[in-house]
């Protein structure tokens, strides 16, 4: 089955984190985050993946200044929603009920993280045309 073009690699995602963490980074300090070793392998490689990211349009680049900056584009939020409605629509006909009833019986909920969730669905009774 072939991969979507939005969708991130593991490779990829470790960028994203690093990027998510500490927010705008130039590519030696990301690659210093992922490959302590830094080589010129590993920085190639961080430029790279970088490319593919910007290409994806998860990551932008400001060019106005030397070295060049980079920051994520794509919030986690976001990548985590497009990546369960992905595993819903290959595993469950895209119904995210299976994901959500799993996860909730894989690990018990907190009562602050049941209250968040009680909190979500009401807004969402709340709110005409919603979704989650």
């Amino acid at each position: 089955m072939s991969r979507k073009s939005q969708d991130v690699t593991d490779a990829e995602l470790a960028i994203m984190q690093v990027l998510w963490s500490q927010g705008e980074s130039t590519v030696r300090t990301l690659t210093e985050r992922i490959y302590p070793t830094l080589t010129a392998s590993d920085v190639a490689t961080v430029q790279k993946l970088l490319k593919r990211l910007e290409s994806k349009a998860h990551v932008e680049r400001k060019t106005g200044i030397w070295p060049h900056l980079y920051s994520a584009t794509t919030d986690r939020t976001e990548l985590i929603g497009r990546r369960l409605q992905s595993t819903a629509d290959e595993l469950c006909d895209g119904s995210l009920i299976p994901l959500l009833s799993r996860l909730v019986k894989s690990k018990p909920l907190t009562d602050d993280e049941r209250a968040e969730l009680r909190q979500l669905l009401d807004s969402l009774d709340a709110t005409p045309g919603s979704k989650i």
